[in-house]
């Protein structure tokens, strides 16, 4: 027993060195594309709050509805548990009020907290080890410069080995390498500022990314899609079908800036949250830098592509109160609750009224199959507000049946999207533990 547990010392240490060793980290401060929203003269405190929003750190910091701002406490669950966000307001006691610059970017840049001690990438230093030390000093000093919120920290709910903060530096040493954003000298200022907003800032590729075994980015397929909490994050490429690539201008700076373009679809869910406290704050320049940046994105097909049918038959052929029989057959029993709850709205040719983002003809979420995201709009509906304007959808997660749920969510698939849905009453409900 005694010999046993020196090896498992030994081990320990040889580890534990290889993990420092493997896990060098770049020092370097970097220096970052001048943002239009962001400009070198303003305030730190100016800069910092562009920086924190384009960032979008309070959606993750701050329980929806009820969490005090940057408090913390927003669960993350994960295929091996669940894990909470920390506070980060400047509370002495519970948040990072004691935290020096050095400690601030050392987490910023390479996951590791003022202890010492790894941080999971659920916190997505992945991505923001590319921001210039100078900004992410600019977003302490604005989060600091807010009201300090005295509320612990939860501890994550993962199992052995996943508890181990410790082995997060093998999975630094095989996944993640600390370093700067570089601009390409070969590309205009434009696209370095997009390029800036999309990898380290806006760290889109976090959701837009599929994972591999280890739950790292898959780096050869980047945008390409991915499911996040439940929710499906297209492929964003510029694939003229399945990703973005078709897409105007237009229509892709209305989708980032306002959560909507005609003809697309509506942004919900996380997409909808990062338009609601990220996007919409963006400069019209930044917008039409991060446009420029998602064209060049090499295009790719991604794991099931969804193919858009934007002219559904029952729904073309519809007009806005079209009789029930004027519908997609084998949907009695979703066409009734359709009829009930959603037809006022999204009427029954999909066109919407009253506001643009009740359309729903030609979005990829009803030509999904697997339902993914519609069946998250039925069960959490959209709260959103976006240039002092509501967008609202109501939840109906504890008025229905999962039974009910799925039987409208294919209705809606077949009705909009042409498609033969696949939900069943055991997908909504594993949804509804997201």
């Amino acid at each position: 027993m005694k010999r046993l547990s020196i090896v498992i010392v030994a081990l320990l240490v040889i580890g534990a060195a290889l993990g420092l060793f493997l896990n060098r980290t770049d020092a370097s401060e970097g220096q970052a594309p001048v943002l239009a929203g962001a400009p070198v003269d303003a305030s730190v405190l100016v800069r910092g709050e562009y920086l924190t929003k384009a960032a979008d750190c309070i959606a993750c910091h701050t329980v929806p509805g009820k969490g005090q701002p940057f408090a913390g406490g927003v669960p993350f669950v994960l295929p091996f548990g669940t894990i909470y966000s920390s506070n980060i307001t400047a509370d002495s006691d519970t948040g990072i009020g004691r935290w020096t610059d050095d400690e601030f970017v050392r987490a910023v840049h390479n996951g590791v907290r003022s202890d010492g001690q790894r941080l999971y990438p659920a916190f997505p230093y992945t991505s923001y080890t590319q921001l210039s030390r100078s900004d992410v000093l600019a977003i302490k000093a604005y989060i600091f410069s807010l009201p300090k919120v005295n509320q612990p920290n939860r501890e994550a709910d993962l199992g052995f080995p996943f508890n181990q903060r410790w082995a997060m530096w093998f999975w630094n040493a095989a996944f993640f390498k600390s370093e700067r954003f570089a601009a390409d000298p070969a590309r205009p200022a434009e696209w370095n500022q997009g390029a800036y907003l999309a990898t380290a800032l806006g760290h889109c590729a976090e959701c837009h990314t599929p994972r591999n075994v280890g739950f790292a980015m898959e780096k050869g397929n980047d945008l390409a899609g991915a499911t996040l909490q439940g929710w499906r994050a297209w492929n964003i490429t510029s694939d003229p079908k399945y990703g973005v690539g078709a897409w105007s201008d237009q229509e892709l700076a209305s989708y980032l800036s306002t959560g909507h373009a005609d003809g697309r679809g509506s942004a919900g869910g996380p997409m909808g949250e990062a338009v609601d406290h990220s996007l919409q704050y963006l400069a019209p320049q930044d917008i039409a830098a991060l446009v420029g940046y998602l064209r060049s994105v090499p295009p790719r097909q991604g794991d099931s592509p969804i193919d858009i049918d934007r002219k559904a038959p029952w729904a073309v052929s519809a007009s806005a109160a079209a009789p029930a029989t004027n519908t997609a057959e084998g949907h009695a029993q979703g066409l009734k609750l359709f009829a009930a709850a959603c037809a006022s709205c999204h009427q029954w040719n999909g066109q919407g009224q009253q506001a643009p983002y009740a359309a729903l003809l030609g979005s990829r979420s009803v030509n999904d199959p697997d339902g993914s995201n519609v069946t998250q709009m039925i069960l959490q509906g959209v709260n959103m507000r976006v240039h002092g304007n509501d967008v609202y959808m109501p939840a109906f997660g504890k008025a229905y049946t999962d039974t009910e749920v799925a039987l409208l969510a294919n209705y809606v698939i077949a009705q909009f999207g042409n498609k033969a849905g696949k939900v069943t009453p055991e997908m909504v409900a594993a949804q509804r533990g997201k």
